[in-house]
């Protein structure tokens, strides 16, 4: 349901949202926070979607500040939605026009929800300043895109020189399951030190550069950045050990392959993560991300400048190679298709090894003739069997020599 509301006013956005609560329900209960959302208008409604899909996993009031022409007289326009239109929320859209437009927070303070957190994300452009900022301000935690931005790599420094406790960004958000991979690689053995690492990544990927920032910090060891083409993301990532690397290569966004020594090549699905998928990531926690805080303000200083392309660097071995990976996971998917095939009509081999005290005990009993408890219980059934089998073919018998005898045809009808 979309209820749209020209040219008014917060108060009759409140009231228009306690009319809905008592005409469909009470839409507010079991929301715990409030998201804020500061947006363009030509990209609202993709945002909304996604936000709607994050609400799922955690209900929450939506509020979307859309700065409207700044050059216009002083109006707000608001649309109010609630069901199949919110998702698991409730969304409210406030387009701002004129002076008003350069003073969202005082329209949104109204509508924040009570004793509950407030989020703010920018899904593309951001403050200049988010430590000034009003809405951010009001808000326990700050989500910005620096892969959003027109230099992704200037962002990030500007996020570092400006971070305080609650900030947060998508970048950081889309490499957790690398992140999660990795540090279950170096988590058995051997149990060596990783003595310098290698990520290759695009240059307009700021995750490649947190992940390699990451990496420096948590590991202790060099890590250099080779490029890939724009808009591959983070392609790989090696890890030099003394026993051999660890390679963890996705050519193609979708699918990735892990190498390393002493264990089976494995082909694991990593797929880029969606707008929603993240946003919820991040709802799900409203203390201070620590290790992005330390990988932002204390890692990204110690990345050297990218010099080597990912090519190249396959080249002279210091990076995987892509080409590889994308063969190596072709054939791990046409193994998996023969084992699964052969497991449907091949038997499991015999054991290597068997009991011998057991195995005299069985040849003692076969040659005495002594039956085993499954063969008596066998044979109790066939002799079951067979004696309803002959009685049934007695009766059957005495039927047809009855029918068979003089006299005892049918009588004719009267």
């Amino acid at each position: 349901m979309i209820i749209d509301l020209p040219k008014t006013t917060t108060v009759a956005v409140s009231k228009k949202l306690v009319a809905l609560r008592n005409d469909v329900g009470a839409m507010t209960l079991g929301r715990v926070l409030t998201l804020i959302i500061v947006i363009d208008d030509h990209q609202a409604e993709d945002i909304i979607e996604a936000a709607n899909d994050a609400s799922r996993q955690h209900p929450c009031r939506i509020v979307v500040v859309v700065a409207g022409n700044r050059r216009g007289a002083n109006r707000m326009d608001a649309q109010v939605r609630v069901g199949g239109d919110a998702g698991a929320s409730e969304v409210i859209v406030l387009r701002l026009f004129g002076e008003l437009a350069k003073h969202g927070q005082s329209v949104v303070t109204p509508l924040l929800l009570a004793d509950s957190p407030v989020v703010a994300w920018w899904p593309h452009e951001m403050p200049a300043d988010l430590r000034v900022d009003p809405i951010a301000q009001m808000a326990q935690r700050r989500i910005t895109d620096a892969a959003e931005a027109g230099n992704p790599a200037q962002m990030l420094k500007r996020l570092a020189a400006r971070y305080q406790p609650g900030d947060t960004d998508l970048a950081w958000t889309r490499i957790t399951l690398w992140r999660g991979l990795l540090a279950a690689a170096l988590d058995g053995p051997p149990y060596e030190p990783v003595t310098e690492a290698v990520v290759a990544g695009a240059n307009d990927s700021p995750s490649s550069e947190l992940l390699a920032a990451w990496l420096g910090l948590v590991l202790k060891a060099p890590v250099r950045r080779v490029k890939t083409a724009a808009g591959t993301g983070v392609v790989s990532v090696r890890l030099e050990r003394k026993s051999g690397p660890i390679d963890l290569v996705r050519p193609d966004g979708s699918t990735a392959t892990l190498s390393q020594p002493g264990q089976p090549d494995r082909r694991i699905s990593l797929k880029r993560r969606a707008l929603a998928e993240c946003l919820a990531d991040e709802l799900r926690r409203l203390d201070d991300d620590d290790i992005y805080a330390e990988t932002l303000t204390k890692g990204l200083g110690a990345l050297s400048s990218v010099r080597l392309t990912a090519s190249e660097a396959a080249a002279k071995g210091e990076a995987p190679s892509t080409q590889a990976s994308r063969a190596l996971a072709a054939k791990l998917a046409r193994g998996r298709s023969a084992d699964q095939a052969a497991d449907m009509v091949v038997a499991p081999p015999p054991p290597d090894e068997g009991d011998t005290a057991a195995v005299q005990k069985a040849t003692a009993r076969k040659r005495a003739g002594t039956p085993t408890e499954r063969e008596k219980a066998v044979a109790e059934r066939s002799r079951t069997t067979g004696t309803a089998a002959k009685k049934k073919a007695v009766r059957k018998a005495a039927a047809e020599s009855a029918a068979t005898r003089p006299g005892a045809s049918r009588r004719s009808p009267s």
